[in-house]
């Protein structure tokens, strides 16, 4: 399935939920990635993100932040 064509609504919801998603982070914003990581936080959700070599080491950490230990970052 190709996540990447699911709005970030529905991936907010899907890690909520505590389903695992794995997908190009690249093509959202940071701010929509943050929602989606903090969504993630505490459902026991692991969320792998890749295509984020462009992102600033502080958006990353942002991220990482509103994920609480459930962003991987390929």
């Amino acid at each position: 399935m190709a996540l990447e064509t699911k709005t970030t609504n529905d991936l907010i919801r899907i890690a909520a939920a505590g389903g695992g998603l794995r997908f190009n982070g690249g093509v959202r914003t940071t701010d929509e990635l943050i929602r989606i990581a903090a969504a993630a936080s505490g459902h026991g959700s692991r969320i792998f993100l890749s295509g984020m070599g462009a992102r600033t080491t502080d958006d990353l950490i942002r991220i990482s932040a509103a994920g609480e230990g459930a962003i991987v970052f390929e």
